[in-house]
Formats: structure tokens, C-alpha cells, sequence
């Protein structure tokens, strides 16, 4: 769900209203990558609190996105 979520802002960033913020369009561009990185990263993990750390992490890269 992260990768459709970020395919379709960066269809935003690319002709919608997003596309000449070039400031806004990198910080959240930014945070598109950590919340699937964090998420990739804690499936990596040897074991479930790890993972959940992670998820928690993506989840704050969600929070940044929304801000």
C-alpha cells in the first residue's frame, strides 16, 4: 500500500499542484521513501519487535506527511 501511496503523489509532484513546490515536493518525497524503507527494513529483521519498531517509524513518516 506504501508504493501505490507514493506512486500516486508522485504523479501529483509531477503535473498537479505539487509540481512547482520543489521544497514541499522534496521533504515529502523524503518521507515517502523512509515509511516503505522502515517498512522494508523491519520485515528484514529477525523477529516481531523489531518489526514493530520499524512500523512504528513508518508510521511516523506518515504523521511528517500529513503535517
Amino acid at each position: 500500500m506504501s508504493r501505490e501511496f507514493c506512486i500516486k503523489f508522485e504523479q501529483q509532484f509531477v503535473s498537479g499542484k505539487l509540481s512547482k513546490r520543489y521544497s514541499l515536493q522534496d521533504q515529502m518525497d523524503r518521507s515517502f521513501g523512509s515509511l516503505m524503507d522502515n517498512i522494508a527494513e523491519g520485515f528484514g529483521r529477525s523477529g516481531n519487535l523489531e518489526f514493530r519498531n520499524f512500523l512504528g517509524y513508518a508510521k511516523d513518516s506518515c504523521s511528517e506527511l500529513k503535517s
